[in-house]
């Protein structure tokens, strides 16, 4: 009986099936603490499985594969964030005209109490942080990154990480410790 020949993507393949198996849930959950979307985190950790197919060769020679999904979930994170932005931008230019129906000046009171009872939780103070002290705290604490791993991850400097972590740690304390 012939051998079969195996084609050069199988190796990537395989090798792809079994990352995904060990890392898809975890990597799922780090794109979803920093985008808050169930979609959107499996879509963007699905793009980085395909990136990092894309790239195996040269990803497979250096040893840092698992490292590299961290970082593009992150970098891919962070562009659709990015991208809100802009969409959001965009949605409240066209919700200015004064022609659009239905358009409130002031939120009601309902919704002020709403916001400040929210203000209370731990997601909604992380969500108030900036992206990169967020970006830290989740490969730190959620991750179980060392410092090191995460200035790697988001291409910082390991006293940068640390600064801000600190700055994110003191602005979570002050906004959990009870009135």
């Amino acid at each position: 009986m012939p051998t079969r020949e195996r084609s050069p993507g199988s190796e990537a393949d395989d090798a792809i099936a079994e990352l995904y198996a060990a890392h898809w849930t975890r990597l799922v959950r780090l794109a979803w603490l920093l985008v808050r979307d169930q979609s959107v985190a499996e879509d963007t950790v699905q793009d980085a499985f395909v990136a990092t197919h894309r790239r195996w060769g040269s990803i497979r020679d250096s040893g840092r594969v698992v490292s590299y999904l961290q970082t593009a979930v992150v970098n891919r994170c962070r562009s659709v964030q990015r991208h809100a932005v802009v969409v959001d931008r965009q949605n409240r230019a066209e919700a200015g005209g004064a022609d659009v129906p239905g358009r409130a000046s002031h939120d009601s009171a309902e919704s002020a109490a709403l916001a400040a009872a929210e203000r209370h939780t731990m997601l909604a103070a992380l969500d108030r942080l900036p992206q990169r002290q967020r970006e830290v705290l989740v490969l730190r604490y959620y991750e179980d990154l060392s410092e090191a791993q995460i200035a790697h991850t988001l291409d910082i400097s390991p006293g940068s990480v640390k600064a801000h972590a600190h700055r994110a740690l003191t602005t979570l304390r002050a906004t959990m410790e009870p009135s």
